[in-house]
């Protein structure tokens, strides 16, 4: 018998091996695959989309639509492990603290498990007078039933019907024709009606979804949703929602957008409707269909956070709503602690964020490319610069930082994250890290020396650098020479006799044997060197900066100096509540970087 085949450790494509394409531009040799593409067929051929004046191009999105979060349903039923009541309600509490209005929390004909938290939250006091809870139902009379028994007790209820209506749905999945499958709809909705007038305390209205509306013929659509408008009574002040979800993405979002303001058009009864969108994302344009949607006349959008649902998910409404932010539109929910957030999901849902999803991964606000934290560096510091002009704090200035879209704070994280140090930082990440912890503002001609410095570590080890760990290793390099080195400065002293006349006197231990060195200058580090010429150390100081580590008296200051020490050029630095001790120990710490050998 033969042995079961294992797939190899690496992956075995068939390259590409057809005739290039006679028509293909000279600079794209790509080759045809040989994966059978003729089975498949565009989504024009599919489905008509009869648009043909579309305004939806020009338009721009100015406010927020009603964000409904059906994180309790549609992400619960595409859970490896659903959610118990425990989980749902820390969920459920979640949203209503960001402030959604809508939420659906279920789909209780479904499992027991749905039944009973919709239960759990009429008979607690979970849910605020300004919430409306939906629950989803398919077009069956004893699932509505089961439905309704669940709902009793809540006050404002939106009762979601949904019945698949694509042609291939109807076919393969219900063997109904077009006319049954319209009954079927109007039968069930009545049953709605009937249910809903046996709960006169309650504000009850409805919502319906033809499945899979975008491959969905829009004269039928149309028949449907306008046929329910009239049989649901719809009125400004009691609307329905016609829900049009694209249940499978089958074309590129401009489709959908014609698909949507064709609707927006035809709709019967416009002002009593509510138009709203169910996005998923199988093409990975679920975002961009929902914001699409939303020019092309949508009010409504359904989705879930991060994008969770049934294969690749529903449109993630974390996206839409801080992309709306980052245009300075108001999303009217709150992210401004986006990780609280993702915890809940994480813990609720029992999936990870992945680290670069948008705006809520780990890695999103992080550069390690040293050109990208040298442009976010400027951009913080000159942000910073903009707002003392303004006489605003920087949290209340206008945003303009190079490759944040939106300022980390807004949404709760720290700066921290922003910079981080590995083997492709540059000299500006490390400077701004520097800085940003220790107070440290390296010269500019320092910072390349520095960086070749974190280089060599951060390719010996294959590691990030935190901020502490870049201290320590400027502190060794460039600090702690001046005090454990070949070249030790025992005692000096340092006076001016006379206005530009300055005298260093000093005592050096080089090897165990002690010398005295005395020096003059017209400044105290001019005088050091001269000293130290005394004894062969030739020293040539060629630059020199210090600053104060922080604010106060006691604050220490950090001098920092370039030195031609015999003939070679080096950086030292020194930290010390005394300016010309920080020299001092600065221009020790380049000579002693020397002796051992730095070049």
């Amino acid at each position: 018998m033969a042995a079961p085949s294992r797939r190899t450790a690496f992956p075995t494509p068939s390259a590409p091996a057809g005739d290039v394409p006679a028509d293909a531009p000279h600079w794209n040799p790509q080759r045809p695959s040989a994966m059978p593409h003729h089975r498949y067929r565009p989504a024009h051929h599919r489905v008509a989309v009869p648009l043909t004046d579309r305004t939806w191009p020009s338009r721009q999105i100015e406010r927020a639509p009603l964000w409904v979060p059906v994180d309790l349903r549609d992400g619960n039923q595409a859970l490896a492990e659903p959610m118990d009541t425990a989980r749902k309600r820390r969920m459920f509490d979640l949203l209503v603290t960001m402030g959604f209005k809508e939420i659906e929390v279920g789909y209780p004909s479904a499992s027991q498990t749905d039944f009973d938290f919709v239960r759990h939250l009429a008979t607690g006091d979970a849910v605020p007078d300004d919430v409306t809870v939906s629950v989803f139902t398919p077009a069956r009379r004893d699932l509505i039933d089961r439905t309704f028994d669940a709902v009793v007790g809540l006050p404002r209820v939106l009762v979601h019907l949904y019945t698949a209506t694509a042609p291939t749905w109807r076919n393969v999945v219900l063997g109904r024709s077009r006319t049954e499958v319209h009954r079927l709809i109007v039968d069930a909705a009545g049953q709605l009606v009937r249910r809903a007038e046996e709960r006169p305390d309650a504000q009850i209205r409805f919502e319906f979804s033809p499945e899979v509306f975008n491959l969905t013929e829009p004269d039928f659509v149309l028949e449907v949703c306008n046929g329910l408008t009239e049989l649901w009574e719809a009125s400004p002040d009691r609307p329905v929602v016609h829900n049009l979800p694209a249940t499978v993405e089958i074309a590129t979002p401009n489709v959908y957008a014609d698909q949507i303001e064709y609707m927006d058009r035809h709709l019967t009864r416009r002002g009593s409707v509510i138009l709203s969108v169910h996005p998923h994302n199988d093409r990975g344009t679920g975002v961009a269909c929902a914001e699409l949607a939303v020019l092309a006349g949508a009010q409504r959008i359904e989705g879930c956070l991060f994008g969770n649902g049934e294969r690749t998910g529903n449109v993630d409404l974390v996206t839409l709503a801080l992309n709306l932010y980052a245009q300075g539109v108001n999303p009217m929910v709150d992210f401004s602690d986006i990780d609280a957030v993702r915890e809940v999901v994480e813990h609720c849902n029992r999936l990870p964020v992945h680290p670069r999803h948008p705006y809520g991964g780990d890695l999103v606000h992080t550069a390690f490319s040293g050109t990208h934290q040298d442009a976010i560096a400027k951009g913080l510091a000159h942000h910073a610069r903009q707002a003392a002009e303004r006489g605003v704090a920087p949290e209340d200035a206008p945003w303009e930082v190079p490759y944040l879209p939106i300022d980390p704070g807004d949404v709760g994280r720290t700066y921290e994250e922003v910079i981080r140090i590995n083997s492709q930082s540059g000299k500006g990440g490390i400077a701004h890290l520097l800085r940003l912890h220790h107070g440290l503002d390296l010269p500019r001609s320092l910072r390349p020396d520095f960086s070749r410095t974190v280089q060599r570590v951060t390719d010996s080890t294959g590691r990030e650098l935190g901020h502490k760990e870049l201290y320590e290793l400027f502190h060794t390099a460039y600090i702690a020479p001046a005090l454990d080195g070949p070249v030790l400065l025992e005692s000096w002293r340092a006076t001016e006799p006379a206005p530009g006349e300055h005298r260093f006197v000093g005592t050096l231990r080089t090897d165990g044997v002690e010398r005295s060195c005395r020096g003059t200058g017209n400044g105290p580090l001019s005088a050091l060197t001269d000293a130290l010429g005394t004894t062969g150390v030739t020293v040539d100081i060629l630059g020199y900066a210090e600053h104060a580590t922080g604010t106060g008296p006691d604050s220490p200051a950090v001098a920092y100096v370039e030195c031609r020490v015999d003939g070679v050029t080096l950086w030292g630095a020194g930290w010390h509540t005394s300016v010309l001790t920080a020299s001092v120990h600065a221009v020790m710490a380049a000579v002693n970087r020397r002796a051992q050998g730095a070049s």
